[in-house]
């Protein structure tokens, strides 16, 4: 790498460091949750405004993008800053209404991605540089709190959980041949990792109906659906040997309501579950078991289930050219950089949706302490986590784009996506969609297990 242009970024980095240090003050104390980031969103809008940029709004819900055009025809490369929260009641600073926090992190990656917009207007940052970089502020990382979205699903105002599956499907993707962006980290401060990806998931609402009845007094005219999901829970346990290794196969539901009063034969228990894995194909291969766990054990109790499974988020694959041009420029910035092209985590996260259509990089900065998703995470170091990302991410687009945008005309050219469009990708997506009474009984006293392919009589 040019060591001027280096230089020279590295500089317009620190020269903004407070804008992002700000920016980082005020998200940490705005906490908000997937499809809310309403003050995140005006925050953000204000000040990428206020440094020229013409933002374009994701509509009737948070986010927007913004381009920056370097005057030089070339690929397009979008750079991603996260803005929301999770719910952690048990973290000291998260807010007390709502239980939010930024226990993950996007609070960093937002406030960079606005120190980023403000460097990349610097005297001289596009100088060289070919293609258009396109700034994008996105909501709903997360896939929590599902019943608030489902509704928004059922209301039209999103048709995806996932905040970039939903800014895919809206068209702000439009024209994009790569995309990036660094995540924080609990690794110690100056410290990068990158690595091959992670699983992919759907996610699943499921609700057992039983019959109430007086549970001291005439418990046998009830139907127990509390009963129904315990057994559908260890029904579910003893499928495990079944999920070979290789696939990273992780299920893990909750039960979320169980029942009303003590006296009564609890009617009605509702679960929640991620159904994770490396491919989608496991993916799906693992929840027709589980689907079919769960309606034998409805119909072992006489009850019956509905299950609402939705496409989550896609497996995370790296382009491998990608990762080496990210290590070396995290490398002009890190004091080390753990790289391991093969590594795969079984978390999950929508830029694989991304991932899976275009060229893409997830690299992790260090900086942050605590347990992931804990109650006790922290910014530890604001400029080791924000500053460093902004740094890390100015070297990867000057690698990317100088040179007439060589480097990243050679990556587009060479990935090989999943799907061959973003609307062949969500089709694939929505083939996960089911609504379903999974138990069907008759007269004659048959019961059937209602699941498609996979239907089974008794």
């Amino acid at each position: 790498m040019n060591t001027a242009r280096r230089d020279l970024h590295l500089n317009n980095a620190e020269k903004n460091a407070q804008l992002t240090l700000d920016a980082l003050d005020f998200l940490w104390k705005n906490p908000e949750t997937g499809y809310k980031e309403w003050k995140a969103n005006a925050y953000l809008t204000e000040r990428f405004e206020a440094l020229g940029y013409t933002v374009t709004p994701a509509g009737n819900i948070p986010g927007f993008m913004a381009d920056l055009d370097t005057g030089r025809p070339g690929p397009c490369v979008a750079v991603f800053g996260e803005l929301d929260a999770l719910v952690v009641e048990s973290h000291p600073e998260c807010d007390k209404e709502t239980g939010a926090v930024h226990s993950c992190g996007h609070c960093c990656q937002a406030a960079g991605l606005l120190g980023l917009a403000a460097a990349l207007k610097e005297p001289g940052a596009l100088d060289g540089l070919s293609g258009t970089i396109r700034l994008i502020a996105v909501p709903a990382e997360e896939l929590i709190e599902v019943d608030f979205r489902e509704q928004l699903r059922r209301d039209g105002i999103i048709k995806y959980y996932g905040g970039k599956t939903e800014f895919m499907y809206r068209g702000l993707l439009d024209g994009v041949d790569l995309a990036m962006m660094c995540h924080s980290s609990t690794a110690a401060p100056h410290k990068g990792t990158i690595r091959g990806g992670s699983n992919g998931f759907i996610t699943k609402q499921v609700t057992f109906v039983g019959r109430s009845a007086h549970a001291g007094g005439s418990p046998h005219k009830g139907i127990n659906a509390l009963y129904a999901a315990n057994q559908g829970l260890n029904s579910i346990n003893a499928l495990r040997e079944t999920f070979q290794d290789s696939a990273h196969i992780r299920v893990h539901p909750i039960v979320t309501g169980g029942g009303t009063v003590v006296n009564a034969i609890p009617e009605k228990v509702t679960m929640e579950s991620y159904i994770r894995g490396a491919t989608m194909e496991a993916v799906r291969d693992a929840n027709n078991k589980v689907n079919r766990a769960l309606a034998a054990s409805a119909a072992a109790l006489g009850a019956n289930v509905v299950l609402c499974d939705r496409p989550g988020y896609f497996p995370r694959i790296h382009s491998r050219p990608f990762m080496a041009l990210a290590k070396e420029a995290m490398e002009q910035v890190m004091e080390s950089v753990s790289y391991d092209p093969d590594g795969w985590g079984t978390g999950s996260s929508d830029m694989g949706d991304v991932s899976s259509v275009m060229a893409t990089i997830h690299p992790y900065i260090g900086g942050c302490a605590g347990t992931e998703h804990g109650d006790n995470y922290c910014v530890a170091d604001p400029n080791a986590a924000c500053v460093d990302m902004v740094k890390a991410e100015l070297l990867i687009l000057e690698l990317l784009l100088s040179d007439g945008a060589a480097r990243a005309k050679e990556i587009a050219a060479e990935f090989v996506p999943t799907y061959a469009s973003i609307a062949e990708y969500l089709a694939y997506a929505d083939s996960f969609v089911l609504d379903r009474e999974a138990v069907k009984y008759d007269e004659a006293g048959n019961v059937l297990l209602n699941l498609g392919s996979e239907e089974r009589g008794f």
